[in-house]
């Protein structure tokens, strides 16, 4: 879910750009939207967890200690979320791959210099038509997979927001913390200070989690940084 977020951001800022090149960017982003979309289970995976997060919610409707505005809210995005989800068919972005031109494209962008003029003439007269037809296209494209966007960003949402960030001390840039047993953790959150080079280097299990924070050198190699630090972290069920 993560790397399928990241994919949708950049794809969403390159579309909104004029310039042919992001564009290019912005169709191989697509390509690879669908091929890590073409898991077979994914569809029913963010579902299940939709589902999941759903089921714990409605089981706080009856307390009285809960806000129910934010819980109403909550609920009312998972809804939103799923039932375009569930009614959309087949695999995400299957309405792409009958697409020949698309297809076309594809099987070349993926060759160093394989949508060259001469290999793609039809490819290259779009890339030179105007931007406003270009983005129209590509947020044409796009809309076949805002489902499962909508989706993941509901998702990763409620597991953020599940969780309140604690300051955690890393003696000697080293932070260790043993887990609850029969506790089940999907995320570790981790803020360094604004301004912190160091790099955290996070290692888990379903006992522990460990962070060691490390420094690139001039050549851009990772070393464990020794000093004594602090950061922010969270664990979200």
């Amino acid at each position: 879910m993560l790397r399928l977020e990241q994919l949708f951001e950049r794809l969403g800022a390159l579309v909104a750009r004029d310039s042919a090149i992001d564009h290019h960017f912005a169709l191989q982003t697509l390509f690879e939207i669908v091929d890590v979309a073409a898991r077979a289970d994914l569809k029913s995976d963010l579902l299940k967890e939709l589902e999941r997060h759903r089921t714990r919610l409605e089981g706080f409707r009856d307390n009285p200690h809960i806000d129910m505005e934010p819980l109403l809210d909550a609920l009312t995005r998972i809804e939103r979320a799923y039932a375009p989800l569930q009614a959309s068919p087949g695999k995400a972005g299957q309405s792409l791959m009958a697409n020949e031109w698309l297809m076309a494209v594809r099987s070349r962008i993926a060759i160093p210099g394989g949508t060259c003029a001469f290999d793609l003439p039809a490819y290259h007269a779009w890339q030179q038509g105007p931007a406003a037809v270009r983005r129209a296209d590509l947020e044409r494209w796009s809309a076949t997979l805002a489902p499962m966007a909508r989706a993941l960003w509901v998702l990763l949402s409620l597991l953020r927001d599940g969780a309140r960030a604690q300051r955690v001390a890393a003696p000697g840039g080293v932070f260790q913390q043993r887990l609850p047993e029969g506790r089940q953790y999907q995320l570790l959150r981790l803020n360094l200070p604004d301004g912190d080079e160091r790099v955290p280097e996070i290692s888990g299990h379903r006992l522990m989690v460990s962070v060691r924070l490390m420094r690139s050198d001039a050549e851009g190699r990772l070393k464990s940084a020794s000093e004594d630090a602090s950061f922010d972290l969270a664990l979200c069920a």
